[in-house]
């Protein structure tokens, strides 16, 4: 089976704009249970955060968690793809640019989506370790 981006992203993915805390930011991963968050500068992508750009870029760092905005500390340097792209250039830009996810972006810029490596493991094969891990539940 040949597989589209489209046919493994999580749609509708979890935004906030660049002045959220990164306080709230934590807590609005935690209650939906993900760890990655797109920042959104109104319907233009600005960044992504993940959890442990919040532990290494903020609190390792000494920045206040409830002052600090998640502009400051996301990921500015991105790496997109199309709904249309193929898994398998998906997995070479994962692999080319050392990412775990990929903002998934239409023609014109709207945001639809987000693929990460876990989508991919447990697409090709939910038994594999990287895949039983992606699926099992949260641990919260």
């Amino acid at each position: 089976m040949s597989w589209t981006v489209a046919d493994l992203m999580t749609p509708e993915p979890r935004t906030l704009a660049p002045t959220t805390s990164v306080m709230n930011a934590a807590h609005a991963m935690r209650m939906a249970d993900v760890g990655t968050v797109l920042v959104m500068e109104g319907e233009e992508l600005h960044g992504i955060l993940t959890d442990r750009d919040i532990v290494v870029r903020a609190i390792a760092a000494g920045r206040d968690p409830l002052t600090t905005p998640v502009g400051e500390v996301c990921s500015r340097i991105l790496v997109t793809v199309s709904p249309e792209t193929s898994v398998g250039e998906a997995v070479r830009l994962m692999r080319d640019y050392a990412l775990r996810r990929l903002p998934v972006v239409e023609a014109d810029g709207r945001v639809t989506g987000i693929l990460s490596i876990g989508d991919i493991a447990v697409a090709r094969d939910r038994r594999s370790a990287l895949g039983d891990i992606s699926a099992a539940p949260a641990n919260v």
